[in-house]
């Protein structure tokens, strides 16, 4: 039987491993390490939740380790391994699985990522790291500020490198290669393989060896998958009736925009659920607390965006819905493969509205298989009962309020002296009010729109 301990790793990796519970290798891992160990450029193709950070951080630390050191000084502690990635989240998580294994080495790594300010991870950065993970767009703000150094890189990985390409990351990645040595290593790890991609692995890999341990855009086999075909204004009622079953512990929910994650949210707030949504309006801290919660259970249901959802690893996570199925077919494999990681069974459902059927249809064009069709489960549009209810009132009370705010009808005048109208006396005389003189002299009033006659003064004798 295969164990890490065939793969010529160090002990010490060996033993970070082992206090992981980490003890056989996956397929990705099993093939892709003796690889990197020998040098080559590799080109890898695996299921999300399959191992792929350990294939590439494995063997990138087992390389450095000639290069660690004791010392303090930043200058024995330069740049030699650059893993670039798509977005904040799955930063820190691949940094924090390289600082796992790398916990009984004196190997240093870190994170640098954008939506925090940069001058928190500049002093970091010049105490000296052999190991950086960054989001393109930060690592191009430091090294304008010329806070890193990249001309000692030996080996660059480039992680779900299908997001980078459909994030619009091309022109970032071209400008850091472009200052990257010529003579080094380059490990390139996705999902899907498209047609971008190859053309993209063909720019900067040499010679690379091809890995796919299962069919390129394919889903787990762990993944029960399932659509409801309902239409659009009944998606929430059937998401919070869905929520209330048995099998959904914990979900998480996909959205297409932000403004529709944070509606679902805050409805099912309202409906009594444990609700949060993640997206790119939020900041980085209300982003990783949002996270933390939900890994830990203090939130159930989580809403999220594509971008904002990539490279999240949450264990045992029983299901995925998609309340809005992605435009982009490769984005539903990266979506339900949040579920049914490491060996364990999941659940991905997708609510499908009749314009998004052509949707479905390209994401089982690429899938290769058709989604079963579960029919609509009977309705129910009621919330659950709030913790504090308030009695109901009495029906006497109702025709009471009712009959209170009703249009009253004017009373009858029963003198009918009172519906004549007004008629003045015959004969009587309004008799005029006197003046009375004031005492005051009576100001001159200016007349407006008179000719004014010029006054004439008398010649003096």
């Amino acid at each position: 039987m295969n164990t890490f301990a065939n793969l010529n790793l160090a002990p010490e990796i060996l033993r970070a491993l082992t206090e992981s519970g980490y003890t056989i290798p996956t397929p990705i891992q099993a093939q892709a390490i003796p690889m990197v160990l020998e040098g080559c450029d590799l080109m890898a193709g695996a299921q999300t939740g399959t191992g792929k950070t350990a294939a590439f951080a494995l063997p990138l630390l087992q390389k450095l380790l000639p290069h660690a050191s004791s010392s303090s000084s930043p200058a024995r502690h330069v740049v030699r391994a650059l893993i670039l990635v798509p977005t904040r989240e799955l930063a820190v998580q691949v940094e924090a699985s390289v600082k796992a294994y790398a916990k009984h080495t004196h190997l240093r790594s870190l994170v640098v990522f954008g939506g925090v300010d940069i001058k928190t991870q500049t002093p970091h950065l010049r105490t000296g790291i052999e190991i950086l993970v960054a989001t393109p767009g930060r690592l191009l703000d430091h090294i304008e500020q010329k806070s890193v150094q990249l001309n000692n890189v030996q080996i660059l990985v480039l992680d779900e490198a299908d997001r980078m390409l459909d994030m619009g990351f091309m022109p970032d990645l071209k400008r850091i290669l472009a200052l990257l040595p010529r003579q080094r290593q380059n490990l390139m790890f996705s999902a899907t393989f498209s047609s971008e991609i190859k053309k993209l692995s063909s720019e900067f890999l040499v010679n690379p060896k091809l890995i796919e341990v299962a069919r390129s855009n394919a889903t787990s086999e762990n993944v029960t998958q399932q659509v409801y075909l309902v239409g659009h204004a009944d998606k929430h009622a059937l998401l919070a009736q869905l929520l209330r079953g048995s099998n959904a512990k914990q979900a998480l929910v996909f959205t297409k925009t932000k403004l529709a994650a944070s509606r679902i949210a805050r409805q099912l707030q309202r409906e009594g659920f444990a609700a949060d949504a993640i997206h790119g309006d939020k900041t980085q801290l209300e982003r990783m607390e949002a996270l933390e919660a939900f890994k830990q259970g203090k939130v159930t249901v989580l809403i999220a965006t594509d971008v904002a959802a990539r490279g999240l690893d949450i264990d045992q996570l029983p299901m995925v819905i998609n309340y809005e199925i992605p435009s982009a077919a490769e984005d539903y494999v990266h979506r339900i493969g949040r579920t049914g990681r490491a060996g364990a069974f999941g659940n991905a459902i997708s609510l499908v509205s009749p314009e998004e059927e052509k949707y479905l249809v390209e994401i089982e064009k690429l899938i290769k298989c058709q989604i079963q069709k579960v029919a609509l489960p009977v309705m129910v549009n009621t919330p659950p009962p709030r913790t504090e209810s308030r009695p109901a009132p009495r029906a006497e009370h109702h025709v009471h309020l009712r009959a209170a705010h009703a249009p009253q009808a004017k009373r009858p005048v029963h003198d009918a002296w009172f519906n004549k109208p007004y008629e003045p006396s015959p004969g009587k005389l309004v008799e005029a009010v006197p003046v009375v003189p004031s005492g005051k002299p009576a100001g001159q009033i200016p007349a407006l729109f008179m000719r004014r006659k010029p006054v004439q003064t008398e010649p003096e004798d």
